[in-house]
């Protein structure tokens, strides 16, 4: 296959990132992370390839990733492990609605949500 033919490489494990489903950019992208305009440039990575962020999303479809070490949630402030555990969670099961619900890339990110698209948790 060409290279031009190839989809976005993990940077980590070196494998396609084949669905925007089991993308760890897309998702700092809902979480307002990383702007529009640095998709096309952005380093990819698959979600599992970023524990340290993968170990916030708490959902029953979503295997538990646990991170041994200072980056360890379980080392955290509890009050904050919740909010991002809640805010990571409601990306995450975003990034699986999107394609389905016929939006702009733009209107991803969780800050341009409407009552019309939530994810109920």
């Amino acid at each position: 296959m060409a290279k031009c033919e190839l989809g976005y490489l993990c940077e980590v494990c070196g494998s396609e990132v084949e669905d925007i489903t089991n993308s760890d950019l897309y998702l700092r992208f809902i979480l307002g992370e990383v702007e529009a305009r640095y998709l096309m440039t952005a380093p990819e990575r698959h979600l599992r390839c970023n524990p340290v962020a993968a170990q916030f999303i708490v959902d029953p479809g979503f295997d538990p990733v646990v991170v041994e070490g200072p980056f360890d949630k379980r080392n955290l402030d509890p009050g904050e492990v919740a909010q991002r555990d809640a805010r990571t969670t409601r990306a995450w099961q975003r990034l699986q609605e999107v394609r389905g619900l016929g939006l702009a890339i733009s209107d991803y990110p969780l800050d341009r949500m409407d009552k019309s698209d939530t994810v109920t948790e």
